[in-house]
């Protein structure tokens, strides 16, 4: 037995999250652990190497024979990271962001393996091509904000694999991943579990990687396992509410016809960054990477225009762009005004009428400010003449509107702060800051990536219904064909930096079209 877990019951302070939870895993096994945001799934599996100092612990934890409640703190280094691995869910704060990923990947190879540089070097390009990050060789000296959200991922799982762990703890190992790179990655774990008989313990809200990958299927409702079995017997044959429940959450269709008119417009958009030359040019020059070349599109009032490619596409340096947060060449026009014309204090006022939820919401909510002030924030820019009652009435009625409550009010969140909610909890607030002071335009940076399959659903349908109500745009850009197929009007796809194929969703994504595309769609 590689992995027994008995009897597992985590608190902290007074609250009990994890409630007598068991399972095991046997050597080669690939166990999903499966539940919405908030579940305890992640708890649970990161409580297997002791990350929670907080935390009480009470039952058994044993790896390969040994308690692991009991071990002592050498006891624990060595087992981090050399026997049990983790991926974990949100890289850009897994991973430190003044230290190359190549020096990540080096650092626990030193530790774990006694590795010179050079050989830890060498193996850290090799651990970054085996899990295709293109030109591993210039990427090993990225730092993590210079990568894609997707590169940044297979960095993680490259880091993860590269001392040949016994069991990996894969926390939503593919969430930042397109959808052809994501059967690559799961393909990869596949090869390596089987070449190295490698234990994986996977935590998903994704049904349909936990169909393609998993071996045995554990279900999480608040902190209690209330439904566990083959995989096989768990999807097709639910016995639980519960299970029956998130089996059921599929993304709907559900939009209207736009309207006439045009609220944002991009004509020859480029988006070029400087980069480092090799050897003693970078001391008097630097180079260019082409990361947009030439996009143009039209966005209508009501209209959801979805922009999908694979990681490092230049999707995302789009939408940068349309906010005007990095330098663009071409034009860029909101509600019939460019950018390149105003000046600061016009942008500013503009700047209300076009929001954006981020991919990683960890990341852009500030750890210093509460919820209440970090959704407030927008009503204290855009419309500071609003008193104190009027204030919270509105944040309060942003967070209920994102399914933000607690036992039917949203008062008991508002001085929290984000490391007290879960990944699926801290997007919706990202989604509610971006929605309080009414824009025209929202930019949806992978708004649904770290939410659960019910969770998911909901936010859906909810930007659906504030989308009829309010006539809101949205440029939704995502690697989830089911999100473009529930909600976009039309389809950009982008290869290399280009638009490769423009028009209405149901064109763009038949399976002809797509497959001359070189992608692999759900």
């Amino acid at each position: 037995m590689m992995l027994e877990v008995q009897d597992l019951s985590i608190s902290f302070g007074a609250r009990k999250v994890v409630d007598s939870v068991s399972f095991t895993l046997d050597a080669g096994e690939k166990l999903a652990l499966v539940g919405e945001s908030g579940s305890g799934k992640t708890v649970t599996a990161l409580s297997t190497l002791r990350l929670f100092d907080a935390a009480r612990l009470q039952g058994s934890i044993r790896f390969q024979g040994r308690e692991v409640l009991a071990m002592r703190p050498n006891e624990l280094q060595a087992l981090r990271g050399n026997d049990i691995a983790v991926i974990f869910q949100e890289p850009m704060t897994a991973l430190n962001p003044v230290m190359t990923v190549g020096a990540q990947i080096m650092e626990a190879l030193q530790l774990h393996k006694g590795l010179g540089r050079a050989e830890a070097r060498a193996q850290a390009i090799a651990a970054l091509m085996r899990v295709e990050v293109a030109e591993p060789e210039r990427r090993v000296d990225s730092y993590p904000h210079q990568l894609s959200g997707g590169q940044r991922q297979r960095a993680m799982i490259a880091m993860a694999l590269a001392c040949d762990p016994k069991l990996l703890i894969a926390d939503e190992p593919t969430t930042a991943l397109d959808v052809s790179i994501r059967h690559q990655i799961l393909d990869l774990l596949e090869r390596i579990r089987v070449e190295r008989n490698l234990a994986v313990l996977m935590i998903t809200h994704d049904l349909n990687l936990v169909r393609r990958f998993a071996d045995r299927v554990a279900v999480m409702e608040r902190g209690v396992l209330v439904e566990q079995g083959p995989m096989r017997q768990v999807m097709e044959t639910p016995r639980h509410p519960y299970t029956l429940k998130l089996i059921d959450s599929l993304c709907a269709r559900e939009v209207a016809e736009p309207q006439a008119g045009c609220v944002l417009e991009g004509r020859a958009v480029g988006v070029v960054y400087p980069v480092p030359r090799p050897g003693i040019r970078g001391w008097f020059s630097r180079g260019e990477f082409t990361a947009v070349s030439g996009a143009s599109f039209t966005l209508a009032p009501g209209e959801t225009l979805g922009v999908i490619g694979e990681s490092g596409s230049g999707k995302t340096s789009l939408a940068l762009a349309l906010l005007d947060l990095t330098p663009a060449s071409g034009e860029i026009s909101v509600a019939g005004q460019a950018w390149s014309s105003l000046g600061r204090q016009q942008k500013r006022a503009l700047r209300r009428q076009i929001q954006v939820v981020f991919q990683d919401p960890f990341s852009s909510l500030s750890p210093r400010l509460t919820i209440e002030q970090i959704v407030g924030e927008g009503l204290s820019i855009h419309e500071p003449d609003l008193t104190q009652a009027q204030r919270r009435a509105r944040i309060l009625s942003a967070l209920d509107d994102v399914g933000l409550a607690e036992d039917g009010s949203a008062q008991a969140l508002l001085g929290r702060y984000p490391h007290e909610f879960s990944g699926g909890q801290r997007q919706r607030i990202a989604i509610a800051r971006a929605l309080i002071v009414n824009p025209r335009i929202v930019i949806l940076d992978e708004p649904t990536s770290s939410l659960d399959v019910t969770i998911q659903k909901q936010v859906l349908q909810l930007l659906a219904q504030l989308q009829r109500r309010h006539g809101l745009s949205y440029v939704l850009v995502t690697h989830d064909i089911d999100v473009v197929r529930a909600m976009a009007h039309r389809v950009l796809v982008m290869k290399d930096g280009r638009v490769v194929r423009e028009g209405r969703v149901d064109q763009v994504l038949s399976d002809r079209l797509w497959d001359e595309l070189g992608s692999a769609s759900n």
